[in-house]
């Protein structure tokens, strides 16, 4: 049965899975159906050694649910793969369209027509969550938010997440727009062993932008001890979501949580997992 997330400060843990698993491909036992679409705010979790890949936790891990800003957690890791390849540089200046402009908040509120440094979009991004920057991000490198899109979606399948499939860069609500938790555990990891030195812009607990302070949406950033990065996500059908990312001397987990009935909730949730796999 599904750890119920309202519940949470009292709830036991499921058990960990069978010693020896690994984060691959052959750990999905659900087949992929492009028809399906997401459970509505149900609890999935997963917990993975970062450097091994190991499983260490799993509840409903194949179930298909609703990204919402975890997105842009692809979003980046592209954005990334593009500046280790010297395709694109943290100095570079986007060019922001009206259609940009005027996605729905959460955003920096950046004006069509006006242009913003890759950099500072890189950190609106993983701080701020702001969806205007992610079309921005999408339109720059991909040429369109659909192509980009695209791209997002053959990136997870070479990374073997099956289960996912992207049609915007944001996260905003699409019922098209489906990952699990076993996925977003891969991309996680992903994002930590291939650009360790990029991940420092999910470390910031706060970033400043034309003269506004925005604080981070990752609430356990210096608050719960080793976590030290990733993100949040929530949209009314997926309820609210966390990849966190932490690390105690040697050991370092990815954590993911899906579908908290509050923000608290989740954040109970992961502070939990952390403290058990830490």
């Amino acid at each position: 049965m599904a750890l119920a997330l309202a519940a949470c400060g009292t709830a036991k843990l499921p058990p960990p899975p069978e010693a020896g698993a690994t984060l691959d491909e052959s750990t999905v036992a659900v087949a992929y159906n492009p028809s399906a679409h997401a459970e509505r705010r149900s609890y999935a979790a997963m917990v993975v050694d970062t450097r091994s890949g190991k499983i260490l936790y799993e509840n409903d891990a194949d179930d298909l649910r609703y990204p919402a800003s975890l997105t842009k957690l692809m979003t980046l890791f592209i954005v990334f793969e593009d500046i280790k390849a010297g395709r694109i540089s943290l100095d570079d200046s986007l060019y922001v369209s009206a259609y940009a402009a005027s996605r729905p908040p959460s955003r920096l509120g950046l004006k069509a027509g006006s242009t913003i440094t890759l950099g500072d979009a890189v950190q609106a991004l993983a701080v701020k969550s702001a969806n205007d920057v992610a079309a921005v991000i999408a339109e720059n490198v991909g040429g369109s938010e659909a192509a980009f899109s695209k791209r997002m979606t053959q990136m997870a399948a070479a990374l073997g997440m099956s289960h996912t499939r992207y049609v915007n860069a944001s996260g905003l609500p699409d019922k098209q727009q489906i990952t699990t938790a076993r996925d977003m555990a891969i991309l996680g990891r992903a994002l930590k062993t291939r650009h360790p030195d990029l991940c420092r812009y999910f470390s910031a607990r706060s970033c400043t932008y034309n003269g506004h302070t925005y604080r981070s949406t990752n609430r356990l950033l210096g608050k719960v001890p080793g976590v030290d990065g990733m993100k949040t996500g929530y949209i009314r059908d997926s309820g609210y979501n966390l990849v966190a990312s932490a690390h105690r001397g040697r050991k370092s987990i990815i954590v993911v949580v899906i579908g908290g009935s509050t923000g608290k909730a989740r954040n109970d949730a992961v502070t939990k997992l952390v403290q058990r796999y830490l």
